[in-house]
C-alpha cells in the first residue's frame, strides 16, 4: 500500500479527511502545528516532509523565513500550489523523503508530522538519517506519531473517513493495539515512545521524546 497517499488518499480527498475531523481531532492537529512552530525562528529555513496539500506548511510559512515542502503525490502538490499561493517564500517539490535532492546542512528545521514516520511507508532509519543529513549543525529534526491515549479519538476519525469513502472499510477484527486496518489492505501504524527511543538508539542518536496534548508523541533530534 505504498502508493495509498500518492493515489487514493491525495489532493482533495486528503483535504476532506481534515475537513471532516471532529473537534477533538482538530485540537490535536492544531497542537501538533503549535509544537513545531515553537521550534521555528523567523530567520529559519524549514523543510516539511510529506507536505500533502500544504495544510501544515501554510502555518510554518507564516513563522519561518523560507519553507520547502516535498511530497511524492503530484496531485497533492498541485492542490498545494493553490492552497499556498499567498504564502511568501514557500516552495514545493516532488521528492522522496528518503532520497532528498538537497545539499548537506540546508535546513534549520526538518519536520515530518501527522504520523509521517509511519504513513510515508519508508525505512525509518533511512528517513531519520536523510533528515539529519539535510539539517544544519545544531538544527532540529522533528517526527510525530499518535499517543496511545488518543486511540479512541483517532479510531473515530478513521471511521468517519471510511464512511465518506476516503479509506476502505475498517476491519474491526484486525484493528487494535494502535494499528488501524482497512479491508482494502490499508494499514495505519504508529511509533510509540519506546519505538522512537529504540530507533534513535539504533542510530546512536540522542532524542527527546515528548507527549503533546495527550494526542501526539514527538521525537526531537538535534544534529550535532
Amino acid at each position: 500500500m505504498t502508493g495509498y497517499y500518492a493515489n487514493k488518499l491525495a489532493a482533495q480527498r486528503l483535504q476532506l479527511c481534515y475537513e471532516i475531523a471532529p473537534p477533538r481531532v482538530q485540537r490535536y492537529l492544531k497542537a501538533e502545528i503549535d509544537h513545531v512552530l515553537g521550534r521555528i525562528r523567523p530567520t529559519d529555513v524549514v523543510l516539511e516532509l510529506g507536505c500533502g496539500y500544504g495544510r501544515v506548511l501554510r502555518e510554518l510559512a507564516k513563522r519561518a523565513g523560507f519553507t520547502v515542502g516535498v511530497d511524492t503525490s503530484t496531485s497533492s502538490l498541485d492542490l498545494a500550489r493553490e492552497f499556498l499561493q499567498e504564502a511568501a517564500d514557500c516552495h514545493l517539490l516532488a521528492m522522496d523523503a528518503v532520497a532528498l535532492g538537497f545539499k548537506n546542512g540546508a535546513f534549520d528545521v526538518v519536520a515530518c508530522v501527522q504520523n509521517g514516520i509511519s504513513a510515508l511507508k519508508v525505512d525509518q532509519q533511512t528517513l531519520v538519517r536523510e533528515s539529519l543529513r539535510v539539517a544544519k549543525p545544531g538544527g532540529t529534526v522533528l517526527f510525530s506519531s499518535y499517543s496511545e491515549r488518543f486511540w479512541r479519538a483517532r479510531l473515530d476519525w478513521f471511521e468517519l473517513q471510511a464512511e465518506h469513502g476516503l479509506i476502505g472499510e475498517i476491519d474491526h477484527e484486525q484493528t487494535r493495539d494502535g494499528v488501524i486496518v482497512c479491508k482494502d489492505g490499508f494499514r495505519a501504524t504508529t511509533v510509540n515512545p519506546q519505538g522512537f527511543r529504540a530507533l534513535a538508539a539504533s542510530l546512536d542518536l540522542t532524542a527527546v521524546i515528548e507527549e503533546v496534548d495527550s494526542s501526539s508523541v514527538f521525537c526531537e533530534i538535534r544534529r550535532v
